[in-house]
């Protein structure tokens, strides 16, 4: 398996069965071992099977159950998944490891696909010459991520050819990869998460996902719904926000949410301490100006740019969190088709805007918004509280093995 190199440690890694000792400490006491990717990993050549690729016809951005296989391409985030294909059409394999060779941005990017995966363009998929687990393939990404991804970019791409001599460290017993120390550092590391989560699930009384028969009634008629346009400057008050530039900002430095035209987090991309009189007061729709990106804002936040808009709801005993998560899609499903990066919005151009609402006698229904947005999270929270559920007996068996 190539060179190992044993870090020295003054004490040998103890084995204390059910007693568990902080992760760090384990990490810590750990022996680790140096290991050439090359002689761990094989590329795996995927095809496409069919003759022509046709990209309109082919791949959807969105997973369906025609277009049901993840292709691994040079995408950042999103576990590098930005397309799906038909499972017939492509060669796939599971317990693999995504390495994105080009890319702006995500080039050395690596990412663990369990699931069966295929692969559409710049990027590849390499496999363990040895049986492995889900768990242990998790931790060989991140040994693999951090030994590669400050080494190669856009103008050094991250090919297998010199990926392949690239070296990892792993834990070793007896000069041996440690397969059962990794298995179960990933479970107590997935067991903490877990646990974080249910505690939040608790502490914000998100564990009931029962619908109310309110609810059922408002899924139930939501197709036979009244929707009518309004004046956007009708239902709210808008005005640009504040504008700091990211070079004048420390990152990290404070708890004020920092607001960039993005899609990602929410569209924050720090939290940061700055002079107070630049703070937009949030419980608000926040517009990205130049991207159109639009979100609800629960915090006072800063903001990087001028040509973002904040949308405040008119009536203020319906500035709920709920109500205004659905203003936030109606807006966006109701401008979003007009505005992108060579046509923004702007202050002036929202003025003569219409935004679509469900009504009742004619007017706005936001006690109906506040419904519907419950039901929906209601419907995702089900999801995770059966996903936690589910996966605490599963981690504390792994856990407290011996």
């Amino acid at each position: 398996m190539g060179n190992k190199h044993l870090t020295e440690t003054k004490h040998p890694r103890r084995r204390t069965g059910k007693a568990l000792t902080p992760l760090h400490e384990k990490l810590k006491n750990v022996e680790w071992g140096e290991f050439r990717i090359g002689d761990l990993f094989e590329k795996l050549n995927l095809r496409f099977l069919k003759s022509e690729f046709d990209k309109d016809q082919d791949i959807s951005r969105y997973k369906t159950d025609e277009f049901n296989l993840p292709l691994v391409n040079a995408k950042d985030g999103d576990n590098g998944i930005m397309y799906y294909g038909r499972s017939k059409d492509f060669e796939s394999e599971k317990l693999t490891i995504d390495i994105v060779n080009d890319g702006a941005i995500s080039t050395g990017n690596v990412y663990s696909q369990p699931q069966n995966t295929g692969v559409l363009y710049n990027a590849y998929l390499i496999k363990p010459n040895f049986k492995t687990s889900e768990s242990c393939l998790h931790f060989f990404t991140t040994s693999i991520f951090k030994s590669i991804k400050h080494k190669f970019g856009y103008e050094n791409k991250a090919g297998w050819e010199k990926v392949k001599q690239e070296k990892i460290q792993l834990p070793t017993r007896n000069d041996k990869i440690d397969f059962d120390f990794m298995e179960n550092f990933v479970a107590e590391i997935e067991n903490e998460r877990i646990k974080k989560l249910e505690n939040y699930l608790i502490e914000n009384n998100l564990m009931n996902y029962e619908l109310t028969e309110k609810e059922k009634e408002a899924l139930a008629g939501f197709e036979s719904l009244n929707f009518e346009d309004f004046n956007v400057i009708d239902v709210f008050k808008v005005k640009n926000t504040g504008n700091i530039l990211s070079r004048e900002i420390t990152p990290n430095s404070g708890n004020i949410p920092y607001l960039c035209a993005s899609s990602e987090n929410n569209g924050v991309s720090s939290s940061i301490s700055y002079d107070e009189k630049f703070i937009d007061k949030g419980n608000c729709v926040f517009i990205g100006g130049k991207t159109f990106v639009v979100s609800y804002q629960e915090k006072d936040f800063f903001s990087n740019d001028s040509h973002n808009l904040v949308l405040y709801l008119k009536d203020d005993e319906k500035r709920t969190k709920s109500i205004q998560l659905f203003l936030a899609s109606c807006v966006n499903k109701s401008l979003g088709y007009k505005y992108s990066w060579g046509d923004s919005i702007s202050n002036k151009k929202i003025q003569k805007d219409k935004v679509n609402l469900p009504t009742k006698n004619g007017v706005p229904d936001y006690e109906l918004m506040e419904t519907l947005i419950s039901a929906v999270q209601k419907m995702v929270i089900k999801s995770v509280v059966q996903y936690v559920e589910g996966k605490i007996g599963v981690t504390r068996k792994v856990v407290t093995k011996t």
